[in-house]
């Protein structure tokens, strides 16, 4: 006799019978039905691989022995390991007599689930496959779940794929700097001002490192308040504070395995890095409301653009989290220290954002080249990349002329840094004064906004926290606002 396959609608649980006896299988579906509204069955073991092929099952009953006289358990042994070949995840249990107890404990050994002694009890089978079948659904929820979870960090690492382009001798020496840390899994610290790709040297030592296949966690501590911070990184139960209605898993634990990325370290409070630091050394984290420690595997990878001399300040930045954090040191240039790089990364840009605004490739003319060479891109690599994108969008010509890009000629700007001298504070009070806005003739509100913006930003070197807090904006808000008026 075939394989009879049952055609109901699913319901609480899909289940599959495995017997050669036809009693058995006619009492099993029978009483099955009354619990789970799909029941198949099938008396011929060897359809088991085509039968399985087709659809998945929360459970699957298994006769130990098939065949009149049969009592080593051998082809339920066989059959038992067939069916796992085919799906791991099976949860199978194993249908023998009472004398075979010993022979359904060793199937158990080899992967079975349970067993079930013939003749049965009704009430415990129905009992014992619904455990079945609630186990056997979570597995396949686990494995969709790693499934996606593999999807998602691919989908997340490629972010990371864009090519770091430059070939300055500068450059040359940021990679291989990657190359050679990238492999390891010592903690690195990235210095560099804003918009320099910082990120994107992270994503990269990412790439190349051990951990590639896993999740890359980036936090903006500078983003982060203070009253969230053990939330966002350490975790938090349900009902630990006002507002924590479900439990939550840290940064530092759903980073488990992968690359932690925190940028903006130098932002960090003492009292914070305390905690960090506590963390990070020991490898364990107790998220807020948890009596017990939760191990993590991580690699950090940390960023700021503060300047180094101010993070060997004490009152700045504890020097034990510094040691442990800058295994290795990679400092980022300014883009206006390697203008050989300027070309290649305009050209880059210039594509890039023709492909998205449907533009006809474009070229710069020699005058235009000569301009972007020259001027001290204050806010590197960003910043040239939206006053690119502004040119595209609005140039009319067939080439990118110089005044495409609405370059004002200004100082380089050097990254901001503080000391702890009283002449120091007055010199930047000094300057501060002298950066006064100075409000345009027409009084126009989009030039204002413009000058503001521009005049913080180069007061606090590009420090996005800084700037942010002094016009009264969040972070967010301010980078709005400078896409919209290409700052």
């Amino acid at each position: 006799m075939m394989c009879i396959k049952d055609k109901s609608v699913k319901a609480a649980g899909r289940i599959l019978i495995v017997d050669d006896d036809e009693d058995i299988l006619s009492a099993g579906k029978l009483l099955l039905k009354r619990k789970f509204t799909h029941v198949s069955t099938c008396n011929v073991p060897e359809h088991i691989p085509t039968f399985l092929s087709g659809q998945t099952f929360d459970a699957i009953l298994l006769d130990m022995n098939f065949g009149p006289g049969e009592s080593s358990g051998e082809q339920g042994f066989y059959w038992l390991k067939k069916i796992l070949e085919i799906n791991p995840q099976s949860v199978i249990i194993m249908i023998t007599a009472h004398g075979g107890v010993d022979v359904a404990v060793d199937a158990m050994k080899l992967g079975a689930t349970d067993f079930i002694a013939k003749p049965w009890d009704n009430e415990k089978v129905i009992a014992t496959i619904s455990s079945a079948v609630l186990l056997g659904k979570s597995r396949s929820e686990a494995h969709t779940l790693r499934e996606t979870n593999k999807v998602l960090v691919e989908a997340a690492n490629s972010v990371g794929k864009q090519t770091i382009i430059g070939h300055s001798h500068s450059m040359q020496q940021i990679h291989s700097l990657i190359q050679r840390s990238a492999p390891t899994d010592a903690n690195v610290l990235i210095l560099g001002e804003n918009g320099t790709g910082k990120e994107l040297i992270a994503r990269e030592i990412h790439n190349q490192s051990l951990r590639s296949r896993h999740v890359f966690m980036s936090v903006d501590l500078g983003a982060i308040s203070e009253t969230l911070f053990e939330s966002e990184l350490f975790g938090h139960k349900k009902g630990s504070f006002t507002g924590a209605q479900q439990d939550r898993v840290g940064r530092l634990k759903a980073a488990d395995g992968g690359t932690l990325f925190l940028d903006e370290i130098g932002n960090l409070p003492l009292h914070l890095q305390a905690k960090l630091l506590t963390v990070l050394e020991q490898r364990k984290v107790t998220p807020l409301g948890a009596n017990e420690a939760v191990p993590f595997n991580v690699r950090v990878v940390s960023a700021t653009n503060i300047d180094k001399q101010m993070l060997k300040m004490e009152t700045k930045f504890r020097q034990d989290l510094l040691f442990r954090l800058n295994t290795v040191e990679i400092d980022l240039p300014p883009l206006r220290n390697r203008v050989s790089d300027i070309a290649s990364i305009a050209h880059y840009y210039i594509e890039s954002y023709c492909k998205k605004y449907n533009k006809q490739p474009k070229l710069m003319t020699a005058e235009a080249l000569k301009a972007i060479e020259s001027y001290s891109w204050p806010g590197n690599i960003r910043e040239l990349r939206h006053t690119i994108e502004r040119a595209i969008i609005l140039s009319q010509s067939e080439q990118l002329e110089n005044i495409d890009f609405q370059l004002e000629t200004s100082p380089a700007v050097t990254r901001f840094s503080a000391t702890s001298n009283q002449n120091s504070a007055d010199n930047t009070l000094n300057s501060a004064e002298s950066n006064q806005l100075s409000l345009p003739d027409d009084l126009n509100l989009e030039n204002i906004e413009k000058n503001a913006i521009s005049q913080a930003l180069k007061k606090h070197g590009f420090n996005i926290s800084h700037t942010a807090k002094e016009l009264g904006l969040t972070r967010a808000a301010l980078y709005r606002r400078m896409e919209k008026h290409g700052l």
